[in-house]
């Protein structure tokens, strides 16, 4: 194993996460939630699922798919996150 490889992947890796969406995505599951373990674990899990699917798709992705369309998908899935999240909380004052 390249020992500076998984050093420097793992600290960009661990800085572009602080304070990305993914964290605050977090921030507010855990916020809705009295079960902080049970949300680090499933967050966790996600994770390491989404950076094991990125290291085997690698750059192929991106010659399949435009990355207009990436980004698209990415916006939807955000909008419907958060759409759901605002119904909750909603549902949850009245």
């Amino acid at each position: 194993m390249q020992l500076p490889l998984l050093a420097s992947t793992f600290l960009t890796v661990f800085v572009a996460e602080l304070g990305d969406k993914t964290q605050l995505t977090i921030v507010t599951i855990s916020g809705t939630s009295s079960n902080t373990l049970a949300v680090f674990l499933g967050s966790a899990g996600a994770l390491v699922l989404a950076s094991l699917l990125g290291a085997l798709a690698g750059g192929s992705l991106s010659s399949l798919i435009p990355p207009a369309a990436l980004q698209l998908a990415a916006s939807l899935g955000f909008l419907i996150i958060g759409s759901r999240l605002l119904i909750r909380v909603r549902q949850e004052a009245s």
